[in-house]
């Protein structure tokens, strides 16, 4: 008898065989509990060995976004063109570090996601998209307790809690689901080349001067580069001055939509739709190779 005659005979199916895409989405909504659990051990274990712990989860963004006010504050006059003055340097600042921090950490975790847990995949039959999700939802929950300091910073340099703060979940929302979908992108493409985690923090590092992280892009581009306002209007259609712009926006009074790209709400969600679904789905394509050769 023909090995598919007996397999089908016997009911026998191909083991590690890619499940439908419907299928893969319900496995991954029944180990909802699984990736829920995986993201926080790993939170919790990030800081196990150091001395300040969990702390550290709020003190590296802060401690970056002290370096950066010390050389682009001060000394390279970043505080220029910040919508309201100079006073709003800080928040908007420490706004720009803490999102610009949650996409960068997102997509390195997603960059090792597979090669770093190769003895997990080796050893268990689950949905390998559970691994890069699972680490944009650590770094998520690591957001959020930054961002309670960046509440108490926010009042302390006069930007008091008002009904625009609610624009926080959505922006949030939005940019999680950017990230998973950048982190399943990188988590195939680094699970074929391992070498592709040595060069993101010098691709993130570009993207970071390019997204309006430390200064106002209008400001520098045209202004003190002379350069074209057209690239300068480019640039804030980039995913993640989209992101910061609209959380700008909610949290800082004098930062209207007229700082934000044009139909920036659209564009947010343009860019979560897009990225998230086509990561998603290339991910998928190559679950039969994880953990492989």
């Amino acid at each position: 008898m023909p090995p598919a005659e007996l397999a089908a005979k016997y009911g026998l199916t191909v083991s590690g065989k890619r499940p439908s895409l419907p299928e893969y989405v319900r496995q991954l909504w029944d180990r909802r509990h699984f990736i829920l659990t995986f993201s926080r051990a790993k939170l919790h274990a990030q800081y196990a060995h150091a001395k300040l712990g969990q702390l550290w989860q709020v003190t590296t963004p802060l401690l970056n976004a002290g370096v950066y006010f010390l050389i682009f504050g001060l000394l390279l006059g970043g505080r220029e063109g910040v919508p309201g003055g100079k006073h709003n340097y800080v928040p908007f600042l420490v706004i720009g570090v803490f999102l610009f921090t949650f996409t960068q950490t997102s997509l390195l975790s997603g960059v090792r996601a597979i090669a770093n847990n190769l003895g997990l995949v080796r050893a268990l039959h689950f949905p390998r998209a559970a691994l890069p999700i699972s680490f944009s939802l650590q770094q998520l929950q690591q957001l959020l307790y930054s961002m309670i300091v960046l509440g108490v910073i926010l009042v302390g340099f006069g930007e008091f809690p008002d009904w625009s703060w609610f624009l926080v979940l959505p922006v949030l929302v939005l940019q999680l689901v950017f990230n998973t979908g950048l982190a399943l992108i990188f988590a195939r493409l680094g699970s074929n080349t391992p070498d592709l985690a040595q060069l993101m923090p010098f691709v993130l590092r570009t993207w970071m001067y390019g997204s309006g992280v430390l200064f106002p892009l209008h400001h520098v581009v045209v202004e003190r580069a002379h350069g074209p306002v057209w690239l300068a209007e480019l640039l804030q259609y980039n995913p993640i001055a989209v992101y910061m712009d609209l959380m700008r926006r909610a949290l800082i009074d004098d930062y209207t939509m007229g700082n934000v790209a044009p139909n920036g709400w659209w564009v947010a969600l343009g860019w979560a739709a897009v990225v998230g679904i086509f990561g998603f789905v290339f991910f998928w394509k190559a679950e039969e190779r994880y953990g492989r050769g």
